[in-house]
């Protein structure tokens, strides 16, 4: 028997995509500013997001990334999160 492969949605493009291929964006209770959790096991409240700079723009755009942290996102935090789509497309 196959096992079921976690899926989450993008908060830039709402596509349903397995976990592993998407970035997870945490806000932490202790520090309560954003940041992207390469683990993916980080205590906080998080989103997902394609590795894609499309995506990005679309969140930063609608402030979806925003909602979904329930913080407001800061140009450096949207900076660190291209870096991490430019470090995964290599």
């Amino acid at each position: 028997m196959e096992r079921k492969i976690p899926k989450r949605m993008c908060v830039g493009c709402r596509e349903m995509k397995p976990k592993k291929d998407l970035i997870r964006v945490v806000r932490t209770a202790e520090e309560g500013v954003p940041k992207v959790d390469r683990t993916g096991r980080a205590n906080g409240r998080g989103a997902y997001i394609c590795p894609e700079a499309a995506c990005l723009q679309k969140a930063a755009k609608t402030r979806a990334l925003e909602r979904a942290l329930e913080v407001k996102i800061t140009p450096e935090i949207l900076d660190q999160l291209e870096r991490e789509i430019e470090r995964r497309e290599l």
